[in-house]
């Protein structure tokens, strides 16, 4: 039996936020639940639900100091608010661009530069960024996505070499397709330019965009509630790896990626020699 933690999770309206706020509740922890709407389709005594736009530096402050006021601590932080852009680098506007990078990246800045001092006060914590495998490789037509989450997996780390002595843990969860709305209701989509039309066939087996948002469609992959086991399993542990691999196609997704990157580095000056 675990000891019961106070968990502030983003983006808990859907998906993997909303699955782990139902199993942190379910293990007894408390929960601080934020979403755009300010609404869950949940409740339990142990329960608040805040309304936070991740993108706005000072409602993220707000948000972590009604938490602290609420529950009295914050052991967990998971920042899971996010969503997919679809568009080849030349198609995405700038507008775009800056939102994209403001809710995925620079929000779990702004969340984690905010609950940082509640940490070392407490001289605990653990800070759970959510990455995917596009954090690790990339792909044409959602460059901005990957770009988002390669800041983050960067952040991340830099981030737990810093807090470590202070007590503090921080985890990157690379996560691989999920059974969610992330790549239906959860995804934009940039103006499309022709020249990449046959790329779009060839990767999503259409050239519409954005492709139909059909009643109850999901990404596909692993279900959210045994990502989410994974989360809670891998925080009660005393310690674990900073990178957590979750889901039944991210460890082959990652290794592609990583063998690619390689065999890029392999074959320059300075690398030959250490191959082995």
């Amino acid at each position: 039996m675990t000891t019961p933690d106070t968990w502030l999770i983003t983006g808990a309206s859907s998906g993997l936020g909303l699955a782990l706020t139902g199993r942190a509740l379910a293990a007894g922890h408390r929960v601080v639940a934020t979403t755009r709407a300010g609404a869950l389709p949940l409740s339990h005594p142990l329960l608040t639900v805040l309304h936070l736009d991740p993108a706005d530096r000072q409602e993220c402050r707000r948000a972590v100091e009604e938490a602290h006021r609420v529950a009295g601590g914050l052991d967990v932080v998971v920042n899971n608010a996010g969503y997919g852009l679809v568009g080849a680098v030349e198609e995405v506007g700038e507008e775009e661009a800056r939102a994209i990078l403001d809710v995925d990246l620079l929000g779990p800045l702004w969340v984690t530069q905010a609950v940082l001092p509640v940490m070392r006060r407490q001289g605990h914590g653990h800070i759970v960024q959510i990455s995917s495998t596009g954090g690790v490789g990339a792909m044409p037509l959602l460059g901005l996505y990957n770009a988002a989450k390669w800041g983050l997996e960067g952040l991340a780390e830099a981030l737990a070499g810093e807090v470590r002595s202070m007590g503090i843990r921080v985890t990157l969860v690379e996560v691989g397709a999920m059974d969610t709305r992330w790549a239906t209701s959860g995804m934009r989509f940039s103006a499309p330019q022709p020249a990449y039309d046959e790329l779009r066939a060839e990767l999503f087996g259409t050239t519409t965009v954005p492709w139909p948002n059909e009643p109850g469609a999901t990404g596909g992959g692993t279900s959210p509630d045994a990502v989410a086991d994974g989360i809670l399993a891998h925080v009660a542990a005393e310690d674990g790896p900073l990178r957590l691999v979750l889901g039944e196609d991210a460890a082959g997704q990652i290794r592609t990626a990583l063998e690619r990157r390689q065999q890029d580095y392999a074959a320059q000056p300075g690398f030959q020699d250490h191959a082995d």
